[in-house]
């Protein structure tokens, strides 16, 4: 009984700071920029540790005002037409995903921006029920907590957009030789091409593949229009 009662103590204490570090940081970001995430970490690590690899980590955060409006839209054409309007997840795209997946395609990814931001800022990139639970507890933070502006704000600024290239102030400059003010409609959706695969592909080397999917994206932005938050723009 003793270790029973033991046992509860400590995983009710575990919890309690789990939850107040996991809502601590969740507040903390919403103000403050991210410094690094753990997937920066793990692929510096990577490099590091295979000879063939550069090291190489390029990151410069830049608030919302200082991106060009065209490559946030450009990124919710590409990866979450719905952003605006769902609570976090898209189940829609979850349930094709998952039918997908299940009749032996190619495995295919339903999660949202929400969901990726959730992931890249507090978690790891393995494939586990366990990183889900926590990638589902956290986007629930995150959606109740920042607001969708700050969501794209932090994601548009840590994604991976290259191999040691993380957001858009780092790819404008590497890919284009300009900050990401100054991207251009076409740049924005270039880029935006190549993020499900940004370490293969090249925004400034592009494949026909990507050109076919930047066109794409560029009628998917003419649909989608301005992008209008809970809060100004500007």
């Amino acid at each position: 009984m003793k270790l029973i009662k033991w046992l509860l103590r400590l995983m009710s204490r575990l919890l309690f700071w789990f939850l107040v570090l996991s809502v601590g940081g969740v507040v903390l970001f919403k103000f403050v920029p991210v410094p690094v995430t753990p997937l920066m970490l793990i692929r510096m690590l990577e490099d590091y540790n295979d000879e063939n690899r550069q090291v190489k980590f390029s990151y410069n955060w830049k608030p919302l005002s200082e991106i060009c409006p065209e490559l946030p839209l450009a990124v919710v054409a590409a990866e979450d037409q719905k952003f605006l309007t769902h609570s976090g997840f898209d189940r829609e795209a979850i349930e094709k995903a998952f039918e997908s997946n299940k009749s032996g395609k190619r495995i295919r990814g339903g999660s949202s921006i929400s969901q990726q931001t959730a992931k890249n800022v507090f978690l790891w990139p393995e494939r586990s029920y366990l990183r889900k639970g926590l990638e589902a507890y956290f986007t629930v933070l995150i959606e109740f907590i920042w607001g969708k502006k700050r969501i794209l704000e932090v994601y548009v600024n840590v994604i991976e957009m290259g191999p040691g290239i993380y957001g858009a102030e780092a790819a404008a400059k590497e890919y284009f030789r300009k900050p990401a003010a100054q991207l251009s409609r076409q740049e924005a959706a270039l880029i935006a091409a190549v993020l499900p695969n940004p370490r293969r592909w090249n925004p400034s080397k592009p494949t026909s593949y990507n050109r076919q999917r930047q066109q794409w994206i560029l009628r998917q932005m003419n649909n989608l229009g301005e992008l209008r938050y809970e809060y100004d723009y500007k």
